[in-house]
């Protein structure tokens, strides 16, 4: 497994590698209810690379580890986050907080607001207990700035002319 810098902060914070990984077991039933929602919710269609180009066939061993392929629209470009990292680097109580708050485009936040705090729960100890792999996605960029990156344009076309008042 290749060690970031994040990882290395993170083990360093959390004192050792063993720390990074979630004490549930995975029969624990919030961590299979966490699978079930993370695969029902479509977090992989965004946080696994390539996962829809697939079919949904990636092994579970790559999933939600983020991408660099970005989403650029109007609010600028924003990638999808490597779960598995932030989820380490994140307390339970905190996840809850951030989960219930509007986030950037196309991250569809408004779903997560939506959900209980037990199926919040679940989504966290499932992806703490995949444990910490591959790298944090690039920072957002803000509208008219460059990225190098691949992206999805999200910039409507072809827009109705408003009537003017």
């Amino acid at each position: 497994m290749k060690t970031t810098c994040l990882q290395v902060t993170l083990i360093a914070a959390l004192g050792g590698a063993a720390a990074l990984v979630d004490a549930a077991a995975p029969e624990d039933p919030r961590v299979q209810r966490g699978r079930y929602l993370v695969m029902t919710s479509g977090c992989n269609d965004c946080h696994t690379p390539g996962y829809m180009e697939k079919d949904g066939e990636v092994e579970e061993s790559a999933w939600l580890t983020g991408s660099p392929v970005g989403f650029q629209g109007p609010w600028g470009t924003t990638y999808p986050v490597n779960l598995r990292l932030y989820m380490q680097a994140t307390t339970e109580t905190r996840w809850l907080e951030r989960a219930r708050q509007p986030m950037r485009p196309p991250m569809p936040w408004f779903n997560l607001k939506a959900m209980t705090d037990g199926d919040l729960e679940a989504i966290f100890h499932y992806v703490r207990a995949l444990g910490p792999v591959g790298d944090p996605a690039p920072p957002a960029a803000p509208p008219g700035i460059d990225v190098t990156t691949p992206y999805f344009d999200f910039a409507p076309k072809n827009l109705p002319q408003q009537a003017r008042q």
